[in-house]
């Protein structure tokens, strides 16, 4: 086959390379400013507006737990069954995303790179007013949640007894631990963030596929953990100190360090250290331009 010295395939019409132009994926410094736009227009929405999606959100992040509690009370003893239970973790990561509701890991890239581009104090304090809120109205939201399904006679013993054995299984890690995973767990949230722009028609997919690999590797999240530990608070098994200085503490910090310093800094790196603009389609009809000759 034929194809010139430049290596292009040659006989194509006009048409088909702007085809070609057009299919291209989206270069990372167009998804950066999707991304920075969405988190701008987040620190400039109301303290009442982020309260009432941030305990929206909260409440809703409590699916993830029931749905793995009502899975693991019901599928057979043994690791091959928790690997089909481990599914319910994306329930609640489905509902908020998909509702548009405000979750303080996704924030902890969105509402960051506008701080990155322009590093004023006046942006900074909007970064900390919208962590401050949603961070707040997760939780609040969570430990509703928890409170009501321990305490409502919704679920039977052995679905109770499976809650338990979630909050359990989480408070077996060390603040090491808790810390260490909180980190990749970030750093995951803020990789599925990032890829949901170029990959609109494949959002469900992609927000499973990440949050599932989450639950399978147990790494921490400080709203879904949050849900599953403070079961065990109010059912008398765990006390509050442990719940933040063991759990919330170490999980928080390592979800804003893997979303935050380690993958929002590196993708705005990456994009600030982009140099030159990508060539400009050919509009159908047009004659090939020099590059073409």
């Amino acid at each position: 086959m034929d194809t010139r010295k430049d290596g292009k395939t040659p006989d194509l019409s006009a048409q088909e390379k702007h085809e070609v132009d057009r299919n291209q994926p989206p270069r990372a410094a167009v998804l950066h400013e999707i991304i920075r736009t969405q988190g701008n227009q987040e620190l400039e929405r109301s303290v009442a507006a982020l309260w009432w999606s941030a305990l929206a959100a909260g409440l809703t992040m409590g699916l993830s737990l029931m749905a793995m509690g009502l899975l693991n009370s019901r599928l057979p003893e043994g690791e091959a069954f928790k690997v089909i239970a481990s599914f319910g973790y994306c329930a609640g990561f489905l509902a908020v995303i998909l509702a548009r509701q405000q979750l303080f890991t996704e924030n902890t890239l969105t509402a960051v790179l506008p701080i990155m581009s322009k590093p004023t104090l006046g942006n900074f304090g909007r970064l900390f007013r919208l962590w401050g809120v949603v961070l707040v109205g997760n939780l609040c939201g969570t430990l509703l949640v928890a409170y009501v399904m321990l305490h409502l006679p919704i679920f039977d013993r052995r679905t109770d007894m499976a809650f338990l054995e979630i909050g359990r299984k989480v408070m077996e890690n060390d603040t090491g631990q808790m810390f260490a995973k909180g980190i990749i767990s970030g750093w995951m949230i803020a990789t599925m963030v990032w890829m949901i722009p170029s990959m609109e028609s494949a959002k469900m997919w992609i927000i499973i596929l990440i949050t599932y690999l989450m639950a399978l590797g147990d790494f921490t999240h400080i709203v879904v953990g949050s849900a599953e530990v403070s079961y065990l608070v109010f059912a008398g098994q765990l006390s509050w100190e442990d719940f933040w200085m063991v759990f919330a503490g170490p999980t928080l910090a390592g979800n804003i360090i893997g979303g935050s310093f380690i993958f929002a800094l590196l993708s705005h790196a990456q994009v600030r250290s982009e140099t030159g603009q990508p060539s400009r389609p050919h509009p159908p009809g047009r004659p090939d331009d020099a590059d073409d000759k």
